[in-house]
């Protein structure tokens, strides 16, 4: 098969919970324990860090594995979703799996594959860790899936883990409060592994702390560390990614990973370029100012909109479309009246229908015009927009993923 034909047997094959929602989703580790031990255990084969949050995951797993590239180390990568392309989610020192590897494994374990009932992520999860063993890293930086608990990446024995926030996000699969996904984000916490929270809550603390001490985990809060760094990744919310992103690899200096300062400060400074991370507060455009981001659930916006009342402009334009599960009613009560509103919908089955978004928005007092595509709606806010405007793409990654 070619690239092309290799992905569609994937798409075509296996349920895959970026297009499908819920019923995609598999919650237990039966499947990928299955497929890892007909791979021969690859995930055993290599040292990782395990990072799970309701938002800013993604931004500590680049980090993370900027600065361990930075000190000269063979670093896996493993995130998801993918913005452009498959290969996106699994990348060594920067470099994307190759479509010829993505090819010989697929072929290689088709007929296992066929023969057993496996989602997407968990064929994606057991393709990285097989790769990263082949590859020999030096270590991996593995980002949960969603949730913790359960999720295929849970099957690793990483040496220190790190939990970034506790939001309210995958509500119907998590759990209805804080306390609740807490729980389920906690499930990464492994027997006398230490634990790393980037931020503090006083409904999640404890829970966290309950679980720590029942597996003997050593436990640290990170909001009061001092992080005497910065990153090129922009965004108000990135300040508090930073510290449990500078925790983590305090502990691992201290586990004897050579880990200079320097490498540090010059990982954190180049993690686009280090890692080619996209979607964090990213710059499409200067006049007017394009910014799009991946936020995409009620902690997500808080901090997007902090940064908003950071930012000078004229008129706020927004380019928003999401997905169906999110909820609406909790998440757009946030965004301004005042903005001009260009609505959409992600191409992706999951993709709310953008007049039933239209007419959402409009009960919070919303106004704006539907647009049958993400890139029209972006064309039109910017035919549109003078140059002090400032234009917003956002609301789901999927719409991201069409603009950058």
């Amino acid at each position: 098969m070619t690239y092309s034909e290799t992905l569609d047997w994937l798409w075509a094959h296996l349920p895959m919970y970026q297009e499908k929602g819920n019923s995609a989703f598999r919650p237990k580790l039966d499947n990928i324990l299955m497929l890892c031990e007909h791979l021969g255990s690859p995930q055993e084969q290599f040292p990782s860090v395990h990072i799970a949050g309701t938002n800013g995951k993604g931004s500590s797993s680049h980090a993370i594995a900027s600065v361990l590239q930075e000190a000269g180390y063979k670093v896996g990568l493993y995130t998801s979703p993918h913005l452009k392309d498959f290969r996106e989610r699994i990348k060594i020192n920067g470099k994307d799996i190759s479509q010829e590897d993505v090819i010989a494994f697929v072929e290689k374990n088709k007929d296992f594959l066929e023969a057993h009932s496996f989602s997407f992520f968990e064929v994606s999860v057991a393709m990285a860790f097989d790769y990263f063993s082949k590859q020999k890293v030096a270590i991996a930086i593995i980002e949960v899936g969603l949730g913790g608990r359960l999720d295929s990446t849970n099957i690793i024995s990483p040496i220190v883990s790190l939990i970034t926030n506790i939001g309210k996000d995958h509500t119907e699969i998590l759990g209805n409060t804080l306390a609740e996904i807490a729980q389920e984000k906690a499930g990464i916490i492994k027997p006398k592994t230490p634990i790393v929270i980037s931020e503090y809550h006083k409904e999640t603390a404890p829970v966290f702390e309950q679980i720590a001490q029942e597996r003997e985990a050593p436990l640290f809060f990170a909001h009061l560390i001092e992080a005497p760094f910065s990153m090129d990744l922009k965004g108000h919310y990135q300040s508090k990614n930073i510290k449990g992103i500078v925790q983590t690899l305090r502990i691992l200096q201290e586990k004897g990973w050579k880990i200079s300062e320097e490498n540090i400060k010059a990982g954190l400074s180049h993690i686009v370029n280090n890692t080619h991370l996209m979607g964090r507060w990213q710059v499409l455009g200067t006049s007017p100012k394009i910014v799009c981001d991946t936020a995409h659930n009620a902690h997500g916006f808080t901090e997007i909109f902090t940064q908003l009342r950071e930012e000078s402009f004229s008129t706020l334009r927004m380019v928003i479309g999401f997905v169906k599960e999110k909820d609406l009613e909790s998440i757009l009560p946030m965004f301004p009246k005042e903005a001009v509103y260009y609505f959409c919908s992600p191409k992706i089955d999951r993709g709310l229908p953008v007049k039933l978004l239209e007419e959402k928005a409009s009960n919070f007092g919303l106004k704006g015009i539907s647009f049958c595509s993400v890139k029209e709606a972006l064309a039109k806010a910017q035919e549109e927009a003078q140059e002090s405007d400032f234009i917003y793409v956002g609301g789901s990654t999927f719409v991201v993923a069409e603009v950058v």
